[in-house]
């Protein structure tokens, strides 16, 4: 790959697919897949029955998360939100590496404002804990949570640091988050919306 940013190729086997993908220096997670991201997508597939036409991926990075669903459900559109230009640019060049381009919106900003996706069935962050907790509270939870669709689900993976956080900010702002799982190092977190 002709790119001065590029760093190297990441194998991803995740079920039946094989995937690939080109990471930079400078952005998160270059040495393989996040522990945290990869638990999150191994604890939803065994829960998850539905088929959903729209998914969104805040924080994407360089896309595991978002491109790693766009190959499990081939009729579905997946959007992918991150404020880092360097890890959207690697998430459009995975996403036309791993061939789901057509089926992918990727962009850059701070948060949801400029949502193409209304309503989507299903909304995935490896919750970035240094983001801090007033962001973590209204972008990651409250406003991810608020954009699902009926019956939609919101499923995010965060550090050990952040479970202090999180039931705090379930009861605030009445958000049913449940405790999936707990590994060391990172603990998953679903919510359904029912309205």
């Amino acid at each position: 790959m002709q790119d001065l940013y590029f760093k190297k190729y990441i194998d991803y086997k995740f079920l039946d697919l094989n995937l690939k993908f080109a990471v930079a220096n400078e952005i998160f997670s270059t040495f393989r897949i996040d522990i945290g991201t990869d638990l999150l997508l191994r604890t939803f597939v065994k829960t998850y029955k539905g088929d959903p036409h729209k998914i969104l991926d805040l924080g994407c990075g360089y896309g595991p998360i978002g491109i790693t669903l766009a190959k499990m459900f081939p009729y579905c559109k997946v959007e992918m939100i991150d404020k880092d230009l360097l890890a959207v640019r690697y998430a459009q060049i995975n996403s036309e590496l791993n061939k789901v381009d057509d089926r992918t919106e990727i962009h850059g900003e701070l948060g949801i404002e400029n949502l193409k996706l209304a309503d989507p069935d299903l909304v995935f962050s490896n919750i970035p804990a240094k983001a801090g907790d007033a962001v973590i509270r209204e972008v990651f939870i409250k406003q991810l949570y608020n954009q699902l669709g009926n019956r939609g689900e919101y499923w995010c993976v965060v550090v050990s640091g952040l479970n202090r956080l999180i039931p705090k900010i379930s009861r605030a702002e009445q958000i049913p988050l449940k405790l999936v799982i707990k590994r060391k190092g990172h603990s998953v977190y679903k919510a359904l919306k029912v309205y």
